[in-house]
């Protein structure tokens, strides 16, 4: 199996490369890996104090973001070296404060992963979630380097616990500790002989609160009539904003609505979606008077999605038409009751808040309206169901202590 494990991480590439021909981000995939280990000789030193974390995407490097900086905090000599598998992660982070060293990582051939980690010599590795690159782990765990496995979730529906997956399972083996998100994953490795493990918790429940306490002051929505209805639907795509213009014909309320993506093209599709209704951009918002009279506001800046859920009464988070939901944890640490699509199975705090009966998940149009009429009808409900998710995230909060403590105090 790990012959084939390495054809396979051998001719990947090529189907890259062959892809690239006429796809930006595999091109940007491809060439974002040509000089790694030229930058790697040139760049790092021997001896440093270098702590490793790896990320697929930006989905993962915002899991592990917090455990960067809580790790930076209480270290501040350390040296934290960032790789990213994807373009979407490493195009967007590339220029993170935090790091010290940035590089999309080499492909995880048995050659690479021994040039990589004697170039790097990491003290510590984190990798985020669901990676597991088995040439990496084993060369970690050859060069006695504890290796990390930070947030993840495990599952008996996963192929490393299907009789096809022994190999990959025996892999796990070789990983120092997993810091899981939830009592269930523990017990699945332990029924598998996997007892390096204990729950940790989740570690964007840290990065939320902290982003409360940052929150910035949007002046132009800082003076909205306490008899609004207002409802913020952040990260969007075209689903879920036919559903929401919908809504609005048969509804009275403003919309904040943030498009996941803000490109001309996409802005200008918004503005289609909504052209029945008074809108304006928040780039054209320049004092509170200007939207006293618009139904619709469009987010076309970066920057603010997190600072605007407090001025909402509900969330509605994007992505759940699609392969699924956006973070709704932002929404919920602002005491908001949050509402998404049907693809949230994946996502723990999307189901633990539905079971409170702090979120909501709608299939259809009429499932929205159902549960808009419910909420608006009583706006205790609306309080309640906010005060329990702003509870839940409360209560979750932690993880990045807890292993800290760990890894460097035990």
């Amino acid at each position: 199996m790990r012959i084939i494990y390495n054809l396979f991480i051998f001719l990947y590439p090529i189907l890259v490369r062959c892809l690239s021909l006429k796809n930006k981000k595999a091109k940007q995939w491809i060439e974002g890996r040509k000089t790694v280990f030229k930058q790697l000789s040139e760049q790092i030193t021997p001896h440093e104090n270098i702590i490793w974390f790896h990320c697929a995407s930006l989905g993962e490097f915002e899991q592990g973001r917090p455990l960067i900086e809580y790790i930076k905090e209480q270290q501040p000599n350390c040296k934290i070296l960032l790789t990213f598998f994807s373009p979407s992660g490493y195009e967007v982070r590339k220029q993170y404060p935090l790091a010290d060293y940035i590089f999309y990582l080499p492909n995880d051939t048995p050659s690479h992963a021994k040039k990589f980690i004697h170039l790097v010599q990491p003290s510590y590795i984190f990798f985020i979630k669901y990676e597991f690159w088995n040439n990496y782990i084993r060369q970690a765990y050859k060069n006695h380097i504890p290796f990390y496995s930070v947030s993840c979730i495990f599952s008996e529906k996963q192929f490393y616990f299907k009789w096809y997956g022994v190999w990959f399972r025996k892999q796990l083996h070789y990983i120092s500790h997993f810091f899981t998100q939830d009592t269930h994953s523990v017990e699945v490795l332990n029924r598998y002989g996997i007892f390096q493990s204990c729950v940790s918790g989740d570690t964007r429940f840290d990065r939320v609160i902290d982003l409360v306490v940052k929150t910035k002051q949007l002046d132009v929505f800082s003076k909205i009539r306490l008899t609004d209805k207002i409802i913020v639907a952040g990260s969007t795509w075209t689903e879920d904003e036919k559903l929401l213009s919908q809504l609005l014909k048969k509804h009275d309320f403003k919309l904040i609505i943030a498009p996941h993506e803000i490109h001309q093209k996409r802005i200008e599709e918004v503005k289609r979606c909504f052209s029945s209704y008074r809108l304006v951009c928040y780039s054209q918002l320049f004092s509170e008077s200007d939207m006293e009279d618009k139904q619709v506001v469009i987010i076309d800046v970066i920057g603010i999605l997190s600072s605007l859920y407090r001025y909402g009464d509900i969330a509605y988070i994007g992505g759940g038409f699609g392969k699924g939901i956006h973070n709704i944890l932002e929404a919920a640490t602002y005491g908001k009751p949050v509402i998404f699509g049907p693809k949230h199975k994946k996502f723990k705090e999307a189901n633990d808040l539905i079971q409170l009966a702090a979120a909501f998940s709608v299939t259809n149009y009429t499932d929205l309206n159902r549960i808009i009429r419910k909420l608006y009808a009583n706006p205790q409900t609306i309080k309640q169901a906010g005060h329990t998710a702003k509870q839940y995230v409360q209560n979750n909060i932690g993880a990045c202590k807890k292993i800290y403590t760990f890894v460097f105090k035990s």
